[in-house]
This record gives structure tokens, sequence and C-alpha cells, in this order.
């Protein structure tokens, strides 16, 4: 006699390359356990969600819990991913007030995950702008998924700049952990001197954030980094390319035999110049927006299957750091999670493409880039039951619907035209978002290590 399975969802299963139209998908335990189609197998609870679609819970590969509050940030950011279908997150290490440079800190900031986190965290590790080389081993026997360095600086100790001879040093041991060191690409030198003279001008209006910041800024850096990843052997990854150029850089450098990858934030498949002069400072984010034209060229790139994953950069500044006249004083990052899974969603439908390169831009291919796979990103037998139920339909975004703290419900996406909601989110078998409600409770989320040091290059 079959045991009955603790838990089964039907609805139309999203898999990497196939809808499986009214499935189900049986979860036994914190796994699943069956996927198939027609009668369903006996099960202690059934979730009927026909008509909708049942993707693997997303995996956001690139977002800041601690960028503005420090790490109890961490409550407000999974709660909003927990209601935009993210499942498991994975966390720059730029937190207030240090960065996670040592795997004593990185110890910490696990038990911060499993005091706040609503859903699962994968953690990035750094180093400090100077003398932190020896601490690379540690970070990736804690457990990191990635290591995360930056050519251009923020804050000297807890956003630096490294310099090109730490940063071979520093991609030369990188190299020997296997893991994945993704860049903040922006020429510093050219970053700063365009600034000055944009505010020695007396021009400090949004455009001018993307007339300081052009793609020459980035593809510099692209260069730089490319170059020292060949040199030691590292699988060195653009953190977020904004034009379509770098993706083009990073392929060329595979040819070469170079490991060498990029990713796109999702605000650059379809924001512009002409949404940061809308926004104003809640349209800054680094790199900026782009041309329509770039826009275009961003989802060639991504058909071509030269984009690693989708991201969001999620980092939720408070409000008050968003306003103002002078674009430069504005904060720099932008609000994603909770809209990720429906932007994403009608992004594709816009431009009639399936629902499944959702499913490997948004969970697979991030997961595997952060060697969470087959543990996460896709539904699969003996993966973790993680899974975003989509609701298609025409609806339209709304920040003050964002599950955070106050002072960061606001979105670049408000009053945006949508092609789906999440109705339901499960975290290992478990309902975290009912469509209406967060119901996981702080510390539902756990620490997810990297699983292996294999390097993905897709």
């Amino acid at each position: 006699m079959q045991l009955p399975y603790d838990r089964v969802l039907r609805g139309d299963l999203v898999l990497p390359d196939a809808v499986l139209r009214d499935g189900y998908v049986a979860v036994r335990g914190e796994a699943i356990a069956a996927i198939g189609q027609g009668e369903l197998p006996p099960a202690k609870q059934v979730d009927d969600f026909s008509g909708k679609l049942i993707l693997p819970g997303l995996v956001d590969g690139h977002m800041h819990t601690g960028s503005a509050i420090g790490w109890p940030g961490i409550e407000g950011a999974t709660a909003t991913a927990a209601a935009g279908g993210v499942t498991t997150v994975c966390d720059m290490p730029y937190d207030v007030p240090r960065a996670v440079t040592s795997a004593d800190i990185f110890r910490e900031k696990v038990e911060a995950v499993h005091q706040f986190a609503h859903v699962d965290v994968a953690l990035y590790g750094t180093i400090r702008k100077t003398g932190g080389v020896d601490a690379i081993a540690g970070l990736a026997e804690a457990g990191a998924s990635a290591f995360k360095l930056s050519t251009y600086e923020y804050d000297a100790v807890r956003f630096p700049r490294i310099d090109h001879p730490t940063m071979v040093e520093a991609f030369r041991e990188i190299s020997k952990t296997g893991l994945m060191v993704a860049v903040h690409n922006e020429d510093q030198e050219l970053v700063e001197r365009m600034t000055a003279e944009a505010r020695a001008s007396g021009r400090v209006d949004p455009i001018m954030h993307a007339r300081t910041r052009p793609p020459l800024a980035e593809t510099m850096a692209d260069l730089e980094i490319f170059e020292i990843g060949m040199e030691t052997g590292a699988h060195v990854h653009i953190a977020h390319s904004s034009v379509a150029r770098g993706f083009d850089i990073a392929e060329s450098f595979r040819r070469m035999g170079g490991k060498a990858t990029g990713e796109a934030c999702i605000q650059y498949l379809c924001m512009t110049e002409e949404d940061l002069v809308r926004l104003k400072g809640f349209g800054k984010c680094n790199p900026p927006f782009r041309t329509q034209q770039e826009v275009e060229l961003m989802w060639v790139a991504l058909q071509a299957g030269k984009i690693a994953y989708v991201s969001t950069d999620h980092a939720p500044w408070q409000r008050e750091k968003k306003l103002g006249d002078d674009i430069f004083a504005c904060g720099a990052g932008l609000t994603g999670m909770q809209s990720f899974a429906p932007l994403m969603f009608t992004l594709l439908a816009e431009r009639g493409l399936d629902v499944t390169w959702m499913a490997r831009l948004c969970a697979e291919r991030s997961a595997r880039f952060h060697g969470l796979y087959p543990k996460k990103g896709a539904i699969r037998i003996g993966a973790d039951a993680d899974f975003a139920v989509l609701e298609r339909g025409d609806f339209v975004f709304d920040e003050t619907a964002i599950q955070d703290r106050p002072d960061a419900r606001w979105s670049p996406y408000h009053g945006r035209a949508m092609k789906a909601r999440v109705a339901a989110t499960f975290l290992r078998g478990t309902p975290v978002w009912d469509g209406a409600e967060v119901r996981a409770k702080p510390g539902q989320g756990r620490f997810v290590p990297r699983q292996h040091r294999e390097s993905f290059l897709g």
C-alpha cells in the first residue's frame, strides 16, 4: 500500500524545457518526491492550483539585505522575497556596519539569517581593502556561495575598491576554491571625473546619473577583470551588465579559454533613461538605466543564451535617501524583490517568449552558478520543495503592498501593468505566502551553504 505524500500541488508545472499541463508535484518531508500528470496520488494535503503556473521557487542571485540597516534588514527583505515567489536569496556581503570579510563574521551572519530570515539564504563573502586575501579560504570553507569584489569604491570599509595588484592576488586565491567571483564593474577614475565636471557645471538633474556613468565605464572594467581572470584561472562574473556588449566581452573571453560570465538585473531588461528622468532618485541604480535601443540589445543577448541569469540587485534604501533634487546625493539601488516574478513573467509575455525562460534564468541557472543546484532551482525529484505559484491575468503592481518595513515600501514599478501575480509561495513544502499575507515567521528561512566547488559557466 502506497503511503500518502505530505502534500500534493496540482497545476501547470513549469520545467526548464516544457510546461507540464495539469500536472502535479508531490512532497514528502521537505523534498519533492514525485512529479506527474493525471490522477493525483494520495496525500495528506492537496493544494489545487488548476489553471495556475507552478514554477520552481525563484533563486535571486544578487540582492542586498544589510546595506541599509544591517542584518536586521534580512527580516523585511526575505518577507518581500516570499511575497515575490523568491525562495532563495543570494545576499551580498556589503553590510552595515561591516562587510563579510572573514569566516568569523560569516558565521555571525549565518546566525542572523537563522534569527531573521523568512526564506532560505545563501551568502557572498568579500575581502578587506587591504590585507584580506588570507581570509578567502576560510570564507569558502564556511559555505560562501560566491565572492564579490568591486572596481568602484562606495565606502572604504563597507564597499571598497580593490586595487589591481590586490585583485590579482585575490583572484588567484579564489580560483583555488572553485567559487565564482562577481565584480561590481565600473571604472572609478572615469566616473569620478565625469561626476565632478557635471557638478561643476551645475548639472545635478536625474539624466546626469546616466551621463556620468556611460557604458564605457562598464566595459573598461569588464576588460580589466576578465584579463585578471585569464591570468589567475578564476571564474570571473560581471555582477550586473546594463549593456549587451558586456555579455559579448564575456563570450569572447570564454572562447579564449577563460571562465567569464555575466548576469543581467531585471531593470536592464525594461527600464530606460526616460524612466530615470521620470522616477528621479527612485530610478537611481548603478549601473544606470540605458536607452530603449540598449534594452532591445539586452533581449537579443538573452535569447542568444549569453546571459548567465537574471537577478534583481534588490537594495531597499530608506525612502528619504531617494529624495532630493541632486541626483548625485540620492542613494543608488532599487527595490525589486516582490515585483521579480510578476515582472519577469510580464516581460516574457510581452515579447511572446515562453515562461520556461523564467524557470531557467531566474531559478535553475542562478542556483547552478551559486553551487546550490540540485538542492535549489528546479522542480525535480529530490530537490527542496520550493515553489512559486503564478496566477495569470491583468494586475497592477502596488508598492503599498510590499512586505517590508514602511520606509522600504516604494518601487520603480509602482503602477505598472502586470500579466501575473504571485498567488502562493512554498518553502521546503510549507506555505510561506498565500497571495495576501506572509505566513512564514522570522527564522523559518535557513542558511544554504554552497553544495560543491564545481564551476558552472552555462
